[in-house]
């Protein structure tokens, strides 16, 4: 298996676009303002929804960064520029980036 392509949080504008692929309630409970959702189960069929790429490359995330591999891995291989944000929403949150949530006060992530 070739190497996922890594970008640290830190090097992610707070408000980019960024593909999160975690389920719904995860989502719910706190995203990234500029955050894309489309859950890893979803991401075949709705490949049509993706940010453009042609800006440069698009941070994908999950809560910890299994999930998120796994879709730059496969969107790697689609042709999509992609990266795997590292640490995922859990190390968004640590790094003090912004969330949101759906209830206005997001939680633990």
């Amino acid at each position: 298996m070739s190497e996922i392509p890594q970008i640290a949080s830190t090097d992610v504008p707070d408000h980019a676009v960024i593909l999160d692929v975690r389920e719904q309630d995860e989502w719910d409970a706190g995203h990234a303002p500029g955050a894309v959702h489309i859950p890893l189960g979803e991401l075949p069929t709705r490949l049509h929804e993706l940010p453009d790429t042609d800006s440069g490359t698009l941070a994908v995330t999950c809560r910890g960064g299994g999930r998120s591999s796994r879709a730059v891995a496969w969107l790697s291989q689609q042709g999509f520029d992609v990266a795997n944000l590292d640490g995922g929403m859990k190390g968004w949150h640590a790094a003090g980036k912004p969330v949101v949530s759906a209830s206005g006060q997001p939680q633990v992530i």
